[in-house]
């Protein structure tokens, strides 16, 4: 969260099974060295944040996500003390034990460079309907500036459709938080409402913007549950029904008929299931639930 307005955080892991005592001075010192660190190198952090800040408000494309880069690391000294596996007394098989009689120092590699592994073309605004309070609220707690529409407004902007993703079997900070989403994008005429909000993302909070709205970044607002109620379908089709209709639509459309041709052609599992094929169908006529994975938050491109 701190790197995306260019800030230095920092994680402290002193919340072992350790006396109490030990966990509060490991923290103070921690604290102290950082202090430290930062007033001796204040002049060339203050630098290479400036620097850093406009080179993000320059840029027209930023990165979602990261992977480690495996053709370059740094070597640390790492301090540590060695261990034996041991019988454990509870359990009777074997277990960790670390000798603080035997301390040791030696070098490790660290792996501490990446390379994006996901990139997006930073639009000139994201527009948000009113009723996403919630994410709305979020861009306020943040210092984010936006504009709020004064009257009804259709404009053309960039669509998405949510096409795949995946969720966690079990809570994560509260949360079933969703991964490797992929959206399928589209340019269209979309009418905004008034009292619908516009952030520009020419802003000291670019970043931040771009990271949330964007549903493919790993924490964007999407992945962590915010937007989960254009999950469900609540429209669907009875199949005795549907069948006339889909062989009137069928008949009515050849494009649509090659289509459907096509995809039994080479897909076994769609040609032997019928009730995939009426689904399909369903989600290719004008019937089928325009709400449903349809990504709320749109993309203004400049130009």
């Amino acid at each position: 969260y701190t790197t995306l307005f260019n800030t230095i955080g920092m994680m402290v892991e002193t919340h072992m099974l350790k006396p109490y005592e030990m966990r509060v001075k490991g923290t103070y010192e921690l604290m102290k060295s950082m202090i430290e660190i930062t007033d001796h190198l204040a002049k060339n952090i203050v630098e290479r944040r400036e620097a850093q800040t406009q080179a993000i408000l320059n840029s027209k494309t930023l990165p979602l996500d990261w992977e480690i880069d495996t053709t370059q690391s740094s070597t640390i000294s790492f301090k540590g003390y060695e261990a034996d596996y041991i019988e454990s007394d509870v359990t009777n098989a074997e277990r960790l034990k670390y000798d603080k009689k035997r301390p040791f120092e030696k070098p490790v590699v660290y792996s501490n460079y990446y390379t994006p592994k996901l990139e997006v073309e930073v639009p000139e605004a994201y527009i948000i309907p009113q009723q996403w309070y919630g994410v709305i609220e979020l861009m306020k707690l943040n210092a984010i500036n936006y504009q709020t529409l004064k009257k009804d407004t259709t404009l053309t902007v960039e669509s998405y459709k949510i096409d795949t993703y995946e969720t966690r079997r079990s809570p994560y900070e509260g949360h079933y938080q969703h991964y490797n989403t992929t959206v399928k994008s589209t340019t269209k005429d979309v009418t905004f409402r008034q009292g619908d909000i516009v952030v520009n993302t020419a802003q000291f909070g670019k970043r931040y913007i771009v990271e949330t709205l964007e549903p493919q970044a790993p924490d964007s607002f999407f992945n962590w549950n915010f937007f989960d109620t254009i999950l469900q379908q609540k429209e669907g089709f009875s199949p005795y029904v549907w069948e006339d209709i889909a062989a009137r639509l069928l008949k009515l459309d050849p494009k649509l008929q090659i289509k459907f041709n096509v995809k039994k052609s080479y897909d076994p599992d769609f040609a032997n299931n019928w009730f995939a094929q009426l689904d399909w169908l369903h989600k290719q006529s004008p019937y089928y639930e325009e709400a449903h994975m349809q990504y709320p938050v749109y993309r203004l491109i400049s130009g």
